[in-house]
């Protein structure tokens, strides 16, 4: 049995938290600014390394939807889900303004892996892998998800010191960049770490990449040292069913 099968993976003070300012999600100066300031290096980072348009996309951890409205600008059948009932009504709220189709579903990866095994041709899971228990269970559920050939691109904050004094102290205490408690040090996640969760899962690893924030100038670098934001590329083998 895996881990995916015999637990609920999901923290309900990160809902409640997240649930907490909801409202708030698609205002580009309110809480979230930094999602708003990271999309389109996110989105590069995908297009560059997968064909979007025309694919059925999974955006896990969707939150209010900015990454996956972007994915379906950009062509992309897009499946977004989230456990935090209010941030989805706002995802929803939004696509009456933008225009565009994404099914949003409160659901956890495993509870979507268990119902759509092999369906997906991409799968992006930003900013939630430091959000969960047990994040090897989350892989375990894209490997899953994924069709063989299929791509999963995930980002997260690494371990560091630099981490702890950047993304907790500076963005959440000084700079007032994120709501105070969004991220907790010991769920950060080190490079050699989730390579390894994806190796075990049998997914195979690509490019590793830094992605550097700057709050002030609000700009956004692709490359360098992987100290505090990076992104994971990694595939699923064409020979390896679900």
């Amino acid at each position: 049995m895996t881990s995916s099968e015999n637990h609920q993976n999901l923290d309900p003070n990160e809902q409640d938290k997240f649930d907490q300012v909801a409202s708030a999600w698609w205002d580009p100066e309110g809480p979230f600014r930094p999602l708003h300031d990271l999309n389109p290096a996110r989105l590069k980072f995908v297009e560059e390394r997968a064909d979007v348009s025309g694919a059925r996309v999974l955006d896990l951890g969707c939150g209010g939807g900015i990454l996956s409205e972007s994915l379906a600008r950009a062509g992309a059948e897009v499946v977004g889900i989230d456990i935090a009932p209010k941030v989805l009504s706002i995802a929803r709220l939004h696509l009456h303004e933008s225009g565009l189709e994404v099914d949003y579903q409160q659901e956890t990866a495993e509870q979507l892996a268990r119902k759509k095994p092999g369906q997906f041709d991409i799968v992006t899971c930003m900013e939630m892998l430091e959000h969960v228990p047990d994040p090897a269970s989350i892989i375990d559920s894209i490997q899953i998800l994924l069709k063989p050939g299929g791509h999963v691109f995930l980002s997260t904050l690494n371990r560091t010191p630099l981490a702890f004094a950047l993304g907790i102290v500076g963005a959440e205490h000084i700079a007032r960049l994120l709501p105070r408690g969004t991220h907790r040090y010991d769920r950060f996640i080190r490079p050699s770490e989730l390579c390894n969760l994806l190796r075990r899962s049998g997914l195979e690893t690509g490019d590793i990449m830094g992605l550097h924030y700057n709050p002030l100038m609000r700009s956004v670098r692709l490359g360098g040292n992987v100290n505090v934001n990076y992104l994971v590329a990694a595939k699923k083998p064409l020979n390896n069913a679900h």
